[in-house]
């Protein structure tokens, strides 16, 4: 039996936009290995150098960073997260508009005070803003959705496949890719700020 593929560390570059203008769902022409395939790991500065190329979408980057801060504080630390949606695409030429929002599944542990049924429903009617996607897209400009790792192994198979093909394919039915950042706060999401700051759009 094959050994399972291991977690990919963000070091890879995010690959050039398809003539579709999507992220390619693989790379390359022979069988992918787990660091050629969706969702690419990168860091958050190379998101930013990627895909911030107006304001709408720098509106929507910084968002993005304070809603992971709005996550941290809330002790969701540990786990990753999946970036997908229009942002991710060419979607100014595909469909003359700009990003509305970016797609999110994080993956995490939840904090001790998020352990059972009770505590999480606790936790979403006391923090709407971060968990309820409709409070989400208007506060922060992200569609959140969560995966907990404390689930049993075929619930969190389950919830991968369901939201992997979800988010990997655009309306219609074309394969795309999606990117892959840690959750855990670093000084990624500052040097991510600071660059997108520095951007000058009218």
């Amino acid at each position: 039996m094959a050994n399972p593929p291991q977690p990919i560390s963000p070091v890879q570059c995010i690959p050039p936009l398809t003539v579709d203008g999507i992220l390619p769902p693989f790379v390359g022409t022979t069988t992918p290995t787990p660091a050629s395939m969706a969702p690419y790991a990168c860091t958050l500065v190379e998101a930013a150098r990627r895909f911030c190329t107006s304001r709408a979408r720098v509106t929507i980057f910084l968002g993005l960073l304070e809603y992971r801060a709005a996550l941290a504080n809330l002790g969701f630390v540990q786990g990753i997260q999946w970036l997908s949606g229009s942002f991710l695409e060419d979607i100014e030429r595909l469909e003359t508009r700009d990003p509305r929002d970016v797609d999110i599944v994080t993956f995490c542990v939840p904090p001790a005070n998020c352990r059972t049924p009770a505590d999480a429903q606790a936790m979403v009617r006391a923090n709407q803003q971060v968990f309820v996607p409709i409070h989400a897209k208007s506060r922060y400009h992200c569609d959140p959705y969560f995966v907990s790792f404390l689930s049993n192994p075929e619930a969190i198979v389950s919830a991968t496949r369901y939201w992997f093909g979800l988010f990997s394919h655009r309306r219609g039915g074309l394969w795309k890719g999606l990117l892959h950042v840690p959750l855990a706060i670093s000084q990624q999401d500052r040097d991510a700020e600071g660059f997108v700051n520095g951007l000058n759009f009218p």
